[in-house]
């Protein structure tokens, strides 16, 4: 009796110490997952959890089909803005990333400038993009800080910039740092050099795309507007409940079907054909 409670006690210990120490298979996002936190990372919002973002995704939407169920007592027509209610957060978040990487693009010519002086003063190339997160472009210094402390810490410049790619989570950035480990790597003279011609090379290309967008913007706006204005009108007929209840009827709920469908596809085409070659992140 004694050895089976002394085999119990073991075995409970040993649990315990599993519990704590042994190593956990870390767990893999799903693909839904995935997508929502590369969408949070690159608006700059990747301490909001995945989840958490579903979540508001999800309570905008249920408190959009309540609140136009109250106004128009028409289940489809609710729901069918309840839908675009739970779409907002992911369009509003969208749209701050597109901003966030555009702002990006914009200020890191003046990074690698940056970087090019103090390399020249004599400063060693962490250290460099240590003092970006204090003399660096607005917009990059809190990542950039992050870097220092990372480096302080471990002293592992590799690991550091891995890092920093993933606060990034821009594409230009990914060139960039990916040219400063080669850098780093090959060592010698030409890390000036190469930063001056890296810099050159993002100007051009942040004049060249300034250009397309500018002229890019009346269709991207008019695919919108196009869009939205027949639902702004069936928002204005649920104030009128004579009117909007008859898209409570199967043929109403068909013709709400048909034009959201056709809306989609309408405005999922004229994006298409007017968008721009979007940079991936191939490196990261």
């Amino acid at each position: 009796m004694g050895a089976l409670v002394g085999l119990g006690a073991g075995v409970g210990l040993l649990l315990v110490w599993s519990a704590f120490f042994l190593p956990r298979a870390p767990r893999v996002p799903s693909r839904t997952e995935g997508r929502v936190e590369l969408l949070l990372a690159r608006a700059g919002l990747g301490d909001v959890s995945a989840t958490g973002f579903v979540l508001l995704c999800v309570g905008a939407g249920v408190a959009t089909t309540f609140v136009i169920e109250v106004v128009s007592r028409t289940p489809p027509v609710a729901l069918a803005f309840g839908v675009m209610g739970s779409w907002l957060p992911v369009a509003a978040v969208s749209a701050r990333a597109r901003r966030r990487q555009r702002e990006l693009a914009e200020v890191w010519p003046e990074a690698v400038d940056n970087l090019v002086s103090a390399v020249r003063a004599g400063m060693s190339l962490p250290d460099a993009l240590a003092g970006l997160g204090v003399r660096g472009p607005e917009p990059l210094r809190d990542a950039f800080d992050r870097f220092a402390l990372d480096y302080q810490v471990t002293g592992r410049f590799g690991d550091c910039l891995d890092r920093l790619k993933a606060r990034l989570a821009d594409p230009v950035g990914d060139r960039v740092v990916e040219a400063l480990r080669v850098a780093r790597d090959v060592g010698g003279g030409e890390l000036g050099r190469l930063l001056r011609n890296l810099s050159g090379y993002l100007r051009e290309d942040l004049r060249t795309r300034s250009e397309l967008e500018s002229r890019q913007a009346w269709t991207v706006n008019g695919a919108r507007l196009a869009v939205a204005s027949p639902w702004l009108v069936l928002l204005v007929m649920s104030f009128q409940s004579e009117v909007i209840r008859r898209y409570a009827s199967p043929g109403g709920v068909v013709v709400l079907a048909v034009g959201a469908g056709l809306c989609v596809v309408a405005y999922r085409l004229m994006m298409r054909i007017g968008r721009l070659p979007v940079e991936r992140r191939i490196l990261s």
